[in-house]
This record gives C-alpha cells, structure tokens and sequence, in this order.
C-alpha cells in the first residue's frame, strides 16, 4: 500500500505530515523535494527516507557526504547549477571550434531562462 501526503504548497504543514507517516510505521519515506526531506528527517531516525533534489544535500544538512551519507537519509541530487560550469567546460573540450553555448532551464515560477556562455574558457 501506498500512502500519498501532500503538504499542497504550504511548507509549514510538512512537519505534521512527515510526524503522521512515522506514527503510521511506513516501511520508507519518499520525499521527492529538499524541504521534504528535511521534514521527514526531523521526524525519524529510523524510518528510510529518499530524497530527490536539486540541491547540495551536504549544504542542506540532509547527509554527512555524498559518498557516506550515513544514517537513515539517502537519495539523489542533481545539483544542476553546482555543475554547469564542469558541464560546459566538458563541452568546450568537445567542440574546441565552437563560440557559443546556451543552456535552457526552467525554474519554478519562472517559465524559460537562457543562459549563454560566449567565452573563451568556462
């Protein structure tokens, strides 16, 4: 069984969500966000949690490192602006030749950015 919370874009109602699935002995916690996570952390030791976000889960407090991150708190981190400069230096090593790149993303609330890179090393 599958049992859904949804905080409804109100993050104050995360800790009393994250507290209800540990009284209801889940076997793991799914927190598909940073905040979540972090909520669902704070509620239990014990209980598994996954995470999946787009942040440095070190910074955040969520692991120790991302090679041990010990305790009960595992997940993935795509840290996709931590590592857009390492990305786009890769590209240039690739494509010597080339004078432009851009890298289209899209944030919450914000429906498109560009973000060029024009110069000779990243």
């Amino acid at each position: 069984m599958i049992k859904f919370r949804s905080a409804q874009n109100d993050t104050a109602r995360l800790a009393h969500l994250a507290g209800d699935l540990v009284r209801r002995q889940v076997a793991v916690i799914v927190a598909p966000t940073g905040t979540s996570a972090l909520a669902a952390k704070a509620a239990t030791t014990t209980i598994p949690i996954v995470f999946n976000t787009a942040g440095d889960p070190v910074q955040m407090g969520l692991v120790a490192s991302l090679n041990r991150p010990s305790g009960n708190v595992t997940g993935v981190a795509n840290m996709h602006m931590e590592v857009a400069a390492k990305r786009l230096g890769i590209l240039r090593e690739l494509l010597p030749k080339a004078t432009r790149f851009a890298v289209l993303v899209s944030f919450v609330g914000v429906a498109a950015t560009v973000l060029e890179y024009g110069g000779a090393s990243p």
